[in-house]
């Protein structure tokens, strides 16, 4: 006679659904009850819209004041960076100037800054001279204590890496351009060296 089991192909298939029910009702209430409610409180503190609003004062190589109320009245895009960073500084430039370029008369209204993460070494003469060979980009500057609350205003990451010889530093930051409308308020990002088409279509929108 036949012993009974427990690996009739039907009863597995039965206790795998089962099973799979409860996972799912696990991550559903975790959802509720864990993860949303967390996430609300995040948006709520600190929601995209807060990007760039705080109580820095910093310089623009012209020698206007960078401030929150600077990113009022026409469309902007903002990039850190530092004028001894190798690579993803000057790539990024080299991105906005061939935005520039395929935007044409309609990309006129865009206002573009690079704030410095560096201030002790970039002065606005060596930023100004440094973003120089991209027509309409700002350079930015100010006291290291001024940088610190706009890097915080703007969320953004920036911390000295000490050379070998510990005679010099360079600089580690987030890379990307962030975008603000007319009225000020944060409205996207374009990743570093993201496709072509598809920043130009994000710059397209916020021109509108």
């Amino acid at each position: 006679m036949a012993k009974p089991t427990d690996k009739n192909p039907s009863l597995v298939r039965l206790r795998l659904a089962l099973w799979g029910l409860v996972v799912i009702a696990l991550a559903v209430l975790a959802w509720f009850t864990l993860i949303q409610p967390r996430l609300q409180a995040q948006n709520a503190a600190f929601g995209p819209m807060d990007l760039g609003h705080g109580e820095y004062a910093l310089q623009t190589t012209d020698g206007a004041a960078f401030t929150e109320d600077t990113l009022k009245g026409q469309p902007s895009a903002v990039f850190f960076g530092f004028t001894h960073c190798p690579d993803v500084c000057p790539t990024t430039l080299g991105d906005i100037l061939s935005w520039q370029e395929q935007l044409g008369e309609g990309g006129k209204d865009l206002r573009v800054y690079f704030v410095t993460v560096d201030p002790e070494r970039d002065t606005p003469e060596i930023l100004g001279d440094y973003v120089s060979w991209v027509p309409g980009v700002q350079g930015v500057t100010g006291s290291v204590e001024e940088t610190q609350k706009a890097l915080k205003a703007f969320r953004i990451f920036a911390r000295k890496v000490p050379s070998e010889d510990g005679e010099s530093y360079s600089m580690d930051h987030s890379a990307m351009v962030l975008l603000f409308d007319a009225k000020g308020n944060f409205s996207g990002l374009i990743g570093y060296q993201e496709d072509p088409e598809k920043a130009l279509a994000t710059l397209n929108r916020l021109l509108g």
